[in-house]
């Protein structure tokens, strides 16, 4: 039997690169929705240094009266969009993980000569799938209950302007 570590890289440079690539762009998006949602977070969660002084209660009415309504339901998508992207990349990688042991497996059909070695290397695919989709899952684990909690300060925001604009406009 071949060393491990030769037969998990044995088949990198064929259909596993495409998994790693797959990876990669899955790391960047994670961390893209990631920094995104911890900028969502800091713009609900306005944390200001308040002396007693008249003049921070104007830097705190500033810092309020700059978080608009549309900026924070554009922060929402924009992040909404890439936790979206994120869940659907996480769920592909036990699929490419399969396909490219079939693939390396029709290979395995036209090269008889070292069989076991072959499909060694056919399972690589799958291996690297599934190392990925686990990954990857945990990932999620970390990131859903930022993108949960944000959801929960967005609808709270919409809720208490919604109720300020009607009590200004003596709806209430």
């Amino acid at each position: 039997m071949k060393n491990i570590f030769s037969v998990i890289f044995m088949n990198f440079w064929s259909f596993d690169f495409i998994i790693f690539l797959a990876a990669a762009f899955t790391f960047y998006i994670y961390f893209s929705a990631k920094n995104s949602a911890e900028q969502l977070h800091k713009k609900l969660h306005l944390t200001v240094y308040v002396p007693d002084s008249d003049y921070s209660q104007h830097e705190i009415a500033g810092e309020i009266a700059e978080l608009r309504e549309n900026e924070v339901l554009n922060m929402r998508n924009h992040t909404g969009k890439l936790y979206s992207l994120f869940v659907n990349l996480t769920g592909i990688f036990p699929l490419l993980g399969i396909l490219g042991t079939v693939i390396s497996l029709l290979h395995l059909a036209g090269d008889m000569s070292d069989v076991t070695g072959n499909f060694y290397g056919a399972l690589t695919s799958t291996f690297w799938g599934l190392v990925f989709a686990i990954i990857f899952k945990f990932l999620d684990g970390v990131i859903a209950p930022k993108i949960e909690y944000n959801e929960k300060s967005v609808s709270l925001y919409l809720e208490r302007n919604s109720a300020k604009e009607h009590h200004k406009a003596g709806i209430l």
